[in-house]
C-alpha cells in the first residue's frame, strides 16, 4: 500500500492506496509544533482503527506547506514504518513542465493539482478524447486557481484569500460581527446579518470563483482549449456552489467522471485528499523500487 500525506496550512490529510483505489482517509487538524512521536501514534493509531497492518505499507509520499513539519513526519515514518518518503518538491518529475520566472518556488499543493489534472487528461487522450487544458480550483487556506495547457505545461494561477481566513479578517475587524457557521443560505439576498455574512462569504466566494476562471479563459485563449476542465478540489469545495465559469466544464478531482455543462450549477463534491490517485500512478512503481 502507498500512503500520501497531504499537509495543508490548516488541516492534515492521509490517504491509503492500493494501486489508483483509495482505501482509507484521515483529516485532521495540522499541528505545526507537532513532534514526530506524535505523528507515529496518529498514524498507528489511525492504521489499527482501519485494521491495517504497519508491514502493508510499501511506500510513502508527502506534499507539504508546512516546511518545519516535512523532516518531522518523515523522521516518523522511517523510525516507526521504516519508510524513506518520497517528498514533493519543484524537481519532481510529474510529467508537467513548470513555466514562469522561479519554478522552484512553487508549493507542493499547486504542483500536485497541476500533475493530478494533467494525467487525468492523458487518460482521457488515451480513451480517444480530444486534449484540453485545467484550471484547477483548489478551496482552502487559501483559494488557488492554477492553469495546465492541453501539452502538459503549468502557466501559472491565481492566490486569493480562503474562506475561512476571509471570516477570520472580518470578525476581527469589524466589531458588531461575529463568526458564523458557514452554511450558504438558499438566497443570495440574505435577511438576516448572519444570512448576510453567509451570503458574502460563500456566494460571494463562488462569483469569485466563477469570475477569476472565466477571466483566465478569456486572457489565455488557446493555451486552455475550447473544451477547458474546471477542477474542484480543497475543504471548502462541498460548500461552494459555482458554475465552472462561461464556457467550462466543471469535474471534481478525485471522482473525475463528474462533469457537466458550465451554465448548469452544480454542488461540487469534496477531494478529501488533493494529491489524488495521480501521484500514486506516477510513483508508485518508482517508490515500491526504492522501499524493498
Amino acid at each position: 500500500m502507498l500512503l500520501a500525506i497531504d499537509v495543508g496550512n490548516t488541516q492534515l490529510k492521509c490517504g491509503l492506496f492500493r494501486a489508483q483505489s483509495l482505501l482509507h482517509r484521515l483529516r485532521t487538524d495540522t499541528e505545526r509544533s507537532a513532534g514526530a512521536a506524535q505523528i507515529e501514534r496518529l498514524l498507528r493509531g489511525w492504521l489499527e482503527q482501519q485494521g491495517v497492518a504497519s508491514s502493508e505499507l510499501d511506500a510513502a509520499i508527502i506534499a507539504s506547506v508546512v516546511p518545519p513539519l516535512t523532516p518531522v513526519i518523515e523522521s516518523a515514518l522511517r523510525s516507526s514504518f521504516g519508510l524513506e518518503a518520497l517528498v514533493v518538491r519543484p524537481d519532481l518529475d510529474t510529467g508537467v513542465v513548470l513555466l514562469g520566472p522561479d519554478p522552484l518556488e512553487l508549493g507542493a499543493d499547486r504542483l500536485v493539482n497541476g500533475a493530478a489534472a494533467w494525467s487525468a487528461m492523458v487518460a482521457a487522450q488515451r480513451r480517444g478524447e480530444p486534449a484540453t487544458g485545467s484550471i484547477v480550483v483548489d478551496l482552502g487556506t487559501a483559494t488557488k486557481l492554477d492553469c495546465v495547457s492541453a501539452q502538459g505545461e503549468f502557466l501559472g494561477g491565481v492566490i486569493a484569500p480562503g474562506v475561512s481566513v476571509s471570516l477570520d479578517a472580518l470578525v476581527a475587524r469589524a466589531a458588531r460581527l461575529r463568526a458564523v457557521e458557514l452554511h450558504a443560505p438558499a438566497r443570495v439576498l440574505g435577511r438576516s446579518t448572519i444570512e448576510c455574512v453567509q451570503s458574502g462569504l460563500l456566494h460571494g466566494h463562488a462569483s469569485l470563483v466563477d469570475g477569476l476562471v472565466s477571466r483566465l479563459r478569456r486572457e489565455l485563449g488557446c493555451d486552455l482549449g475550447s473544451e477547458c476542465q474546471v477542477i474542484a478540489t480543497g475543504g471548502f469545495a462541498s460548500l461552494i456552489t459555482w458554475t465552472g465559469g462561461t464556457g467550462g466544464k466543471l469535474a471534481a478531482l478525485v471522482d473525475f467522471p463528474f462533469v457537466v455543462p458550465s451554465n448548469v450549477t452544480a454542488r461540487i463534491q469534496e477531494s478529501h485528499i488533493t494529491l489524488g490517485h495521480v501521484l500514486c500512478e506516477l510513483t508508485e512503481e518508482e517508490l515500491l523500487g526504492k522501499a524493498s
